[in-house]
């Protein structure tokens, strides 16, 4: 399967001019999924939280007092990660971070309501997703609290619909 290089454009054409606002975070949603659900489980010799006995608020913000701008290189560079671009819109911008711990998507929205409404969307496939803003981290469950404290927003969890696939 052939991975598509995103062109460089010089006039940037809204999404929704071209699919409508619903369609256009729907479309935005659709693109993070594969990335969230088919992200393999890589064991780390050392997990992240090893030795700590409290759990920390899943809304603190990181020990360094930083909270990441709606920027996607700069949420990359907070991150360690030399990102992507693979999306580049009017309503939203979206990058590709590769790391050996697994690999995430950094989606910055321009308003606070694009971002909520690409969270509405998403919410039909559930899981969960770091949430700043005017910018969502899609990944595997047990990166997020890493890039929680590198990053600072709240981990949210969406609920999908259908049944639940999760054992208890």
């Amino acid at each position: 399967m052939s991975q598509q290089q995103p062109h460089a454009r010089s006039n940037r054409r809204p999404l929704s001019r071209a699919l409508g606002p619903r369609a256009a975070a729907l479309a935005g949603a659709l693109v993070a999924l594969p990335l969230v659900t088919a992200c393999g489980g890589g064991d780390d010799a050392t997990p992240a939280a090893a030795g700590r006995t409290s759990t920390p608020s899943r809304s603190a913000a990181p020990a360094a007092g930083v909270v990441a701008p709606a920027k996607v290189e700069v949420i990359a560079g907070l991150t360690g990660c030399k990102v992507k671009i693979r999306t580049e819109a009017d309503e939203l911008r979206e990058g590709v971070c590769h790391t050996k711990k697994g690999d995430y998507l950094i989606t910055t929205f321009p308003e606070e309501k694009l971002k909520e409404t690409w969270l509405e969307s998403a919410s039909v496939y559930g899981g969960k997703y770091l949430v700043g803003m005017r910018w969502v981290v899609s990944a595997k469950p047990e990166m997020l609290e890493p890039l929680r404290a590198k990053l600072g927003g709240t981990v949210r969890e969406l609920r999908g619909i259908g049944p639940s696939t999760s054992a208890s």
